[in-house]
C-alpha cells in the first residue's frame, strides 16, 4: 500500500506550524537578555559602546576619510584655468565661499498676486485706483499744506543798496505773517477792503492742516498702489508672452520695480 504524496506533504506542513508555534510560546516565557550597563567606576565616561555603535563611528569615520581623500586628489588635479560659472556668484570671504546675494526679483506680494489674480482682475484694480488718485489730485490741488514754499522765487536787482532795501512783504504787497505761504496769500489792498472767511482761530486751523496732511498721506499710498499693480500687470502679461514658441532674447533682467524684456524674433504673419 503507497502513502499519498500530496497527504504527507500537508502532514510534514502542519508538523512544522505545530513547531513553529511552539518556539514562539517558548521564547515569549524565557527570560530577557539585556545588554550589560557601564559599570559604576566608569559612569563619568559615559554609555558602554556596544558593537553596534562602534560600527555606526567606523563607518561613519571611513565615509569621511574616503571624502578627504578625494578632495585631496581633486585639489592636487585642478586646472588653475579651469571656469565655472558658479564663479560669478561666489565669492571667498575669510577662506569661506559665501554666495553672493541676489537681488530680490519678485516681493511675496507681487508672487501671491501672480499666483491667485489674473491680468484683467489686476488691471481694473489698478485702473480704479488711478481714478481715485485723479479725483484727490482734483480736491487737493497738489498745495503744500503747512504752506512753507518748497520752489526758490528769485528777485533780481540793479544795485546793492536795493538788495539791501528789500524787504519780501513790502515787494509782493502783503502782510508779513502771509510771506511763507504759497496758496491764500491776499494783499494789503484785498484783506483792507474784504473780511477774512473761514476759519481764524488755531485751533480750527491745526484741525484743517491735520485732515490735508491725512489726504495728502492717503494719496502717497494710493500711488504707490497704483505703480505696485502696473509693474505686476506687466510681469503677469510678460509671463504670459513667453508661452509663444517665437525665438526670444532676454535684454533685461527682471527686478522689484520692472519686468523683464525679451527682444523677440520678429516674423511676418500671412
Amino acid at each position: 500500500m503507497t502513502a499519498d504524496p500530496a497527504f504527507s506533504a500537508e502532514l510534514f506542513q502542519g508538523c512544522a506550524d505545530m513547531a513553529a508555534a511552539f518556539r514562539k510560546a517558548a521564547k515569549s516565557r524565557q527570560r530577557e537578555h539585556r545588554e550589560r550597563s557601564q559599570p559604576g567606576f566608569r559612569k563619568h565616561l559615559g554609555l558602554l559602546e556596544k558593537k553596534k555603535d562602534y560600527k555606526l563611528r567606523a563607518d561613519d569615520y571611513r565615509k569621511k576619510q574616503e571624502y578627504l581623500k578625494a578632495l585631496r586628489k581633486k585639489a592636487l588635479e585642478k586646472n588653475p584655468d579651469e571656469f565655472y560659472y558658479k564663479m560669478t556668484r561666489v565669492k571667498l570671504q575669510d577662506g569661506v565661499h559665501i554666495i553672493k546675494e541676489t537681488k530680490e526679483e519678485v516681493t511675496p506680494e507681487q508672487l501671491k498676486l501672480m499666483r491667485t489674480q489674473d491680468v484683467k482682475y489686476i488691471e481694473m484694480k489698478r485702473v480704479a485706483e488711478a481714478k481715485k488718485i485723479e479725483r484727490l489730485k482734483s480736491e487737493l490741488h497738489l498745495l503744500d499744506f503747512q504752506g512753507k514754499q518748497q520752489n526758490k522765487h528769485v528777485f533780481f536787482f540793479d544795485t546793492k543798496k536795493e538788495v539791501e532795501r528789500f524787504d519780501v512783504a513790502t515787494h509782493l504787497q502783503t502782510a508779513p505773517e502771509l510771506v511763507d505761504r504759497v496758496f491764500n496769500r491776499p494783499r494789503i489792498e484785498t484783506l483792507q477792503k474784504e473780511k477774512v472767511k473761514g476759519v481764524t482761530n488755531q485751533t480750527g486751523l491745526k484741525r484743517i492742516a491735520k485732515e490735508r496732511q491725512k489726504q495728502y498721506n492717503c494719496l502717497t499710498q494710493r500711488i504707490e498702489r497704483e505703480k505696485k499693480l502696473f509693474v505686476i500687470a506687466q510681469k503677469i502679461q510678460t509671463r504670459k508672452d513667453l508661452m509663444d514658441k517665437t525665438q526670444k532674447v532676454k535684454v533685461k533682467k527682471e527686478t522689484v520695480n520692472s519686468p523683464a524684456i525679451y527682444k523677440f524674433q520678429s516674423r511676418r504673419k500671412r
